[in-house]
């Protein structure tokens, strides 16, 4: 049996909680065990979440972006750590809409698992779901993060976007609530201190990326002369086409701009 076989029996095992039928652990278990190991080893929070969001693409082998969301002290929302440049993008436009699954995932009042498998039909987000498809995205699922009891206020969501629409299936769910838990254990052993300092650190980080991905756009607008929003599709389909961060795309492009040039679309 092939590893990619072993996983979809492991995932079938999974969604029909059949897992006490299995004759010993599958991939599916086997990965899970190692993530618990490597949190066990993690020296920071910051550090969870990164290995959180890297055995969520893992895991979840249609979920192509992944972030985490948190509230804020002061209600606002943030993104902790994500996957990709076009991750985050996904998330601000949610903040600044004030609609979408991980504002409603993550909100305390609301429903603490938002899927949507069909963005393009989707009604639920009349400006985020046109945006999110127009930056290639078809599925999405969020799950919230809860770090006291079951029934205990969410403080974000483990976010999961899909290319492929109906990418995302409810064995996928089930993994991604584990995930969460995951996570929500990490968040739970931290105090305000603690999390307030990692949303500074990753607000210096995103302002860092933001700025790099400033540069680039502005390089490619004057080659180009195309619109900054048309550079910005450029970037984010070559990161894609090439498998690379938009960050790293757009710090080789203005660390080597004499030398390279981004291929015509």
């Amino acid at each position: 049996m092939t590893s990619e076989q072993e996983w979809q029996r492991d995932k079938a095992l999974f969604a029909e909680d059949k897992y006490q039928h299995a004759e010993g652990p599958g991939l599916l278990a086997g990965q899970f065990a190692e993530l618990t190991a490597r949190l066990l080893t993690a020296p920071t929070v910051d550090d969870v979440l990164r290995r959180i969001l890297e055995a969520t693409t893992l895991m979840v082998p249609s979920a192509d972006l992944a972030s985490f969301t948190l509230i804020g002290r002061d209600g606002a929302f943030h993104t902790p750590g994500e996957t990709d440049e076009v991750a985050l993008e996904l998330d601000r436009l949610q903040y600044r809409f004030r609609e979408g699954p991980c504002v409603e995932a993550a909100d305390p009042a609301g429903p603490a698992v938002a899927v949507a498998p069909d963005l393009a039909t989707e009604p639920r987000w009349p400006r985020w779901a046109p945006a999110a498809t127009e930056l290639g995205i078809h599925a999405v699922i969020s799950t919230a993060l809860i770090p006291g009891s079951p029934q205990g206020p969410s403080v974000g969501a483990l976010n999961v976007y899909s290319r492929t629409t109906n990418g995302l299936d409810k064995a996928d769910r089930d993994v991604l609530l584990l995930l969460a838990t995951h996570a929500s254990l990490a968040l739970a052993t931290t105090d305000a201190v603690t999390r307030a300092e990692l949303e500074v650190a990753h607000l210096r980080k995103a302002i860092a990326s933001r700025d790099v991905i400033g540069q680039a756009k502005g390089i490619i607008m004057a080659r180009r002369g195309v619109s900054a929003d048309e550079a910005f599709d450029l970037l984010r389909r070559t990161s894609q086409d090439l498998n690379i961060k938009l960050a790293e795309l757009a710090r080789t492009l203005t660390d080597r701009h004499t030398e390279l040039d981004l291929p015509v679309h």
